[in-house]
């Protein structure tokens, strides 16, 4: 069987990273573009930093900043719309998962107008032409949608999120500048930080994963597990290595899909509205316990990035152990949630949420297979 890799074409790293949009978007030749983003990022400047930028350079653009923290269709519907009426023909997309996100489902629709309704485009939809073009600037460290050809919608009105795999999707450049980074509070710096950690794990011990994701996983592990606790803390140095570290995993787990974390994580953001980065930093410790006999021997290779002392000479059970024991503390140092009730979590919604977990298109990927009555008794150990 082949192995597919897809990336994005250009990627700009580092602090000034943001000083070459205006001059990529001239590059290409573009006329206007929409900016989609957050009134909190407008708020606190954020979103300043690059449209200042534009204007010096005398870039065309208007702001739609309708995005809310767990996109919804009606959501996408919205923007869609805006970017038609603006006759925009590149969107440059400011902030974390969900204003990236809401672009490529933006970006995909205006190209691809049979899937207008939104819900249509779930799993690998059959889309005929690249995306209106997308500019991608990332605002936490940790999802890496700047990379990646997925992203997920909420469907309120059935209370489910679903999510979207489609390689037209992608942005064409990324601007990933840790200097955007720095105002993230504590508890965002560590639920995006936790949410990258997931997908590098993940990735790591998918049923797809193979030899070149397996680097980039590996490295991001250790990066993350390395630069995690400083970044919470506000070190420059630490969330620049963050936004490096998600940007690798990014660059494996769009290609080989995740498992069970975000399985189960993504009906708890759509039921109760819980960040993502949060959902899924709350679940993987106790879910890398429930797959740590069926990973050979990566958990040992985790272990070892992490700096567990003596892994290499371990048995492979104390290794597993071991490195389930090192994402746990690491969990409680950021200041995870140790349970999901303290998320709101109701034990009576477990068995509807928990059908909607099994059905979820990350689930397969899982290296242990799994049933409803597994996720049931998984989120209530959790309770």
């Amino acid at each position: 069987m082949a192995n597919r890799m897809i990336l994005n074409e250009t990627s700009y790293f580092g602090k000034g990273a943001i000083e070459n949009v205006a001059p990529e978007f001239k590059k290409r030749g573009f006329k206007k573009a929409v900016v989609v983003t957050d009134k909190d990022l407008i708020e606190f400047k954020v979103v300043a930093r690059v449209t200042d930028l534009l204007e010096k350079e005398g870039v065309n653009y208007e702001l739609y900043d309708g995005i809310v923290p767990n996109p919804t269709i009606e959501n996408v519907k919205e923007g869609v719309e805006f970017v038609k009426n603006c006759e925009a023909d590149c969107i440059i997309a400011i902030g974390g998962g969900s204003p990236i996100d809401t672009a490529k489902a933006i970006g995909i629709i205006v190209t691809n107008s049979e899937f207008s309704d939104v819900i249509s485009l779930e799993g690998v939809a059959d889309t005929k032409n690249p995306c209106l073009p997308i500019f991608a600037i990332p605002t936490t460290s940790g999802t890496a949608a700047e990379v990646t050809i997925n992203y997920v919608i909420t469907d309120e009105e059935n209370k489910r999120k679903f999510v979207c795999v489609d390689p037209h999707d992608i942005p064409i450049v990324a601007f990933v500048d840790s200097d955007l980074m720095m105002g993230m509070p504590k508890s965002l710096a560590a639920a995006t930080g936790m949410d990258a950690m997931t997908h590098a794990i993940e990735g790591y011990i998918t049923k797809g994963a193979w030899e070149m994701t397996d680097m980039m996983h590996i490295k991001a592990i250790e990066i993350v597990g390395r630069s995690l606790r400083d970044s919470v803390n506000g070190d420059q140095k630490a969330r620049e290595e963050m936004a490096l570290g998600q940007y690798i995993a990014g660059m494996g787990f769009s290609n080989v899909g995740l498992g069970l974390v975000h399985g189960m994580a993504h009906p708890l953001s759509a039921w109760y509205d819980i960040p993502h980065g949060v959902a899924c930093a709350s679940l993987l410790p106790t879910i890398m316990k429930y797959n740590k006999d069926y990973t050979d021997e990566k958990y040992r290779d985790i272990a070892i990035v992490l700096g567990v002392e003596g892994a290499i000479d371990m048995s492979l059970e104390d290794a597993r152990d071991a490195a389930c024991e090192a994402i746990d503390q690491l969990s409680k140092d950021v200041g995870i949630p140790a349970t999901i009730s303290e998320l709101g979590v109701k034990e009576e919604d477990l068995p509807q949420i928990a059908e909607d977990a099994f059905n979820d298109v990350c689930t397969p990927g899982n290296p242990r297979d799994t049933t409803v009555e597994e996720i049931i008794a998984l989120y209530k150990s959790l309770i």
